[in-house]
């Protein structure tokens, strides 16, 4: 069991933009997203690099207990694995169904679980943010999304499925941010 001042001290870590790697969550009720995208700041023109992509596919048969137990033991999996300085999920959004958005909150509350698990601290984005920080417009189609996405991270190809590229998109939101916040600070 953690304890308070342990999580507490990681949640608001001085983060040194010399390297950062950000594992970016896109929960859902079928396919939970998650990508990991690092920066390296050294170079003259820092540059982001694709590290992997991928979806916790969930059975629609299983207990929604059984489900969320899945998507826990998988993204602590991939937290352990991939050691980020932070992980980085969009925020709740308005939805006309309660059921659904019920169900979304539940997975958004095992993910946050997991990176709080491992001690690290969680940046929440709107989607009106995300969509601007990767395309320019609050506002754009999935589909641009996914291709600046490819073209940011220099893939050949938008990563499938499609919550693998939001994901992505996530954690390239919170590099830009960081980036910027570090800029003022300056």
């Amino acid at each position: 069991m953690l304890h308070r001042a342990a999580i507490a001290v990681r949640q608001f870590p001085r983060v040194r933009l010399v390297h950062m790697r950000v594992f970016g969550i896109d929960c859902g009720t079928e396919f939970t997203g998650y990508g990991v995208v690092e920066v390296d700041n050294t170079a003259r023109n820092p540059k982001l690099r694709y590290l992997c992509a991928g979806a916790v596919k969930l059975n629609k048969k299983d207990r929604t207990p059984v489900r969320l137990l899945q998507v826990y033991s998988e993204l602590s999996a991939l937290l352990q694995l991939w050691q980020p300085e932070v992980v980085a999920i969009e925020e709740v959004f308005f939805s006309a169904n309660a059921k659904s958005a019920l169900k979304l909150g539940q997975v958004r509350g095992v993910a946050m679980l997991a990176a709080a698990t491992c001690c690290l601290p969680v940046a929440e984005y709107a989607p009106l943010t995300i969509k601007s920080a990767v395309v320019g417009y609050g506002l754009a189609a999935k589909e641009q999304v996914q291709f600046m996405v490819a073209r940011l991270l220099e893939l050949d190809e938008a990563p499938r499925p499609a919550d693998a590229a939001d994901a992505l998109a996530i954690a390239i939101c919170h590099i830009h941010h960081a980036q910027t916040a570090e800029q003022m600070r300056r």
